[in-house]
């Protein structure tokens, strides 16, 4: 298993039965596909609530998500105006979105959307989505690709949102926002305190299970 399906496996272990879940573009589409989903209720704000998987072979280039990837709709879907989508995420309907990033700041702050310098696609529905939705869970890789910390001490991108995110899963480790900044509650993998510690540079915590492991 690859580092980003090993991401995605564990996120899709924090999801409840049951939850209507925005899958944003990239690691978060693979969680899908560590979900039962008769389970869930896969949303997608260009308007279909109950997106699954499709075979090749019925596949309809009319019917994608908000990655423009090609979609099956499942049992008991229905379809809206994007409109009514957003009213849903602004309204507080969306148990859980789960989103990519570019950087992810210890105050909780997320940047998302934008590379100064950098042709910009479309900001898509991440300001709403981390505004509105109850839960927000940020899955990415721990540095970028010249080797640079992703989880920083604050972001030089542009920001997304004012929202703090609740949790950030990378293929070094797991963090959750406790009250007034991250604990770091597991390790993925192989991977030691001391590498998660070399690759970050935002301030966070060891939750006391993880400090007992590695005093033994």
């Amino acid at each position: 298993m690859g580092p980003k399906e090993m991401i995605a496996k564990r996120t899709a272990e924090e999801l409840a039965p049951h939850s209507v879940v925005n899958l944003g573009i990239g690691i978060p589409t693979l969680v899908a596909d560590f979900l039962n989903k008769e389970d869930y209720y896969l949303h997608t704000e260009n308007g279909l609530l109950g997106v699954t998987s499709v075979s090749e072979e019925d596949i309809d280039p009319l019917l994608v998500n908000a990655g423009k990837l090609p979609v099956g709709e499942a049992i008991g879907a229905c379809y809206f105006h994007s409109a009514d989508s957003f009213a849903m995420i602004r309204g507080g309907h969306v148990d859980v979105a789960i989103l990519g990033a570019l950087q992810v700041d210890e105050s909780g702050i997320v940047a998302n959307w934008a590379v100064p310098g950098k042709g910009i696609i479309g900001v898509g529905g991440a300001m709403d989505l981390l505004t509105g939705a109850n839960k927000i869970i940020i899955t990415m890789g721990h540095v970028s690709k010249d080797g640079s910390p992703k989880f920083v001490d604050k972001c030089s991108l542009p920001i997304t949102s004012t929202r703090k995110a609740d949790m950030i899963i990378t293929d070094l480790a797991v963090f959750k926002w406790k009250e007034t900044g991250y604990e770091l509650i597991e390790l993925m993998g192989d991977t030691s305190l001391e590498e998660v510690e070399k690759n970050t540079t935002a301030k966070y915590t060891v939750s006391e299970a993880l400090q007992k492991e590695k005093s033994k």
